[in-house]
């Protein structure tokens, strides 16, 4: 298919449009001088320079055959100016721009482009949690409301309690543990949540690269009985011994990934067994095509994956048809489907979210398309519709 636009397309522009709720959400357009376009989300919150970056590309990409995907994402790596994380930030959001670019140019959709799908729908998780773990009314409420929400999410993510440093001497908000009576609550608190909501629905174990090795397995085993889908990003971002030793001890699964750039900074921890399922952020890993080579990296080693996705509607479309095309695939995270205007960022017929799946869509590229009124009324200071 691509033989035939070889060499017709040029790209001769790129612009960014940010909108402004809970976060900021960076959406970046590649156009062309035949009039075909392709866009996408870049990262936005926390990701100061990414907006930057894209623009700081632009001259390097204009007069590129836009199809020529894989190649401009290798040559962009050479480009760095040290600023690595908004720029590789900056280059996934363009990389997706493209891919709905070609998939327009083409009539296909982007999973099509990357390689056909396993599924025609992905399960989504939230972060939907209880108001007070410790309290079993509390439970029983958050366990109801889970069970009326239209959208039928049955996978939940949320952290462990922590307690109040001014009556718990064994806090110390400066060290990486846990004080013992947290490690009690953790276990009473996620026990009391799997008495409330049941067995049809999944729970996650968050946590923000918190921990030290032993606490992170004394959590493991405090929550263990619960059977969460997996424990997330427990120790520090960085590969180290300790990851191995942690998933070593442990029999709940361990997650992590959201921070990596490029398959290079997931390779350890899948040669090494450092993690059991990996879990990449497509706005930080290089988009479409650097993460679709992390998930066949994944594969080899026989490693599940799942995504972070804390953008708006349009990156968590854009993971879908990436998720689709993935043979071992767990869930895909997302901030979404609350019935407020987040969902009406993309114009739609009806619910997207059901029965805690999203429907992959046929249409070409990323088979979405921006809602005007809803964009406009929710642009950042300074931002212009880009129409």
């Amino acid at each position: 298919m691509a033989a035939t636009m070889k060499g017709k397309l040029k790209i001769r522009d790129i612009r960014t449009m940010v909108l402004n709720g809970p976060r900021t959400y960076t959406l970046v357009r590649v156009d062309t001088d035949q009039g075909v376009s392709g866009w996408a989300e870049a990262y936005g919150i926390p990701g100061e320079g990414v907006k930057e970056q894209i623009h700081a590309l632009k001259e390097l990409l204009k007069g590129k055959d836009p199809l020529e995907i894989d190649a401009i994402l290798t040559g962009l790596g050479r480009h760095t100016d040290g600023s690595a994380h908004s720029f590789y930030r900056a280059c996934s959001g363009i990389d997706m721009a493209l891919l709905d670019l070609a998939g327009k140019a083409l009539n296909v959709p982007v999973s099509t482009l990357l390689g056909g799908r396993y599924r025609d729908k992905v399960r989504v998780y939230d972060h939907e949690a209880p108001r007070n773990m410790l309290d079993k009314n509390s439970c029983r409420d958050w366990a109801q409301k889970v069970k009326a929400a239209k959208s039928g999410f049955t996978c939940h993510k949320f952290s462990p309690p922590h307690t109040d440093a001014k009556k718990d001497p064994g806090r110390d908000l400066a060290n990486r543990q846990l004080s013992r009576q947290e490690l009690r609550n953790a276990r009473q608190g996620f026990e009391n949540c799997r008495e409330a909501v049941g067995w049809d629905h999944d729970i996650m174990v968050h946590n923000h690269w918190e921990f030290d090795v032993r606490t992170s397995m004394e959590l493991a085993n405090a929550v263990e009985n619960m059977q969460p889908v997996w424990l997330e990003d427990p120790l520090p971002v960085a590969y180290s011994e300790g990851w191995k030793n942690l998933c070593a001890s442990s029999k709940v699964p361990i997650c992590t990934g959201e921070n990596w750039m490029r398959r290079a900074e997931a390779a350890p921890f899948v040669i090494n067994h450092g993690c059991d399922i990996l879990h990449p952020d497509l706005r930080n890993c290089g988009g479409f095509t650097e993460s679709r080579k992390l998930a066949d990296l994944a594969d080899l080693f026989g490693f599940p994956v799942a995504n972070h996705n804390t953008g708006c509607i349009v990156n968590t479309m854009a993971t879908i048809q990436w998720a689709s095309a993935i043979r071992d695939y767990i869930a895909c995270e997302t901030v979404c489907g609350k019935g407020d205007w987040m969902d009406d960022v993309i114009l739609r017929d009806g619910p997207i979210f059901k029965g805690g799946f999203i429907e992959v869509p046929n249409k070409p590229g990323l088979g979405i398309e921006l809602n005007p009124d809803v964009v406009k009324a929710h642009l950042a200071k300074g931002e212009t519709w880009w129409g």
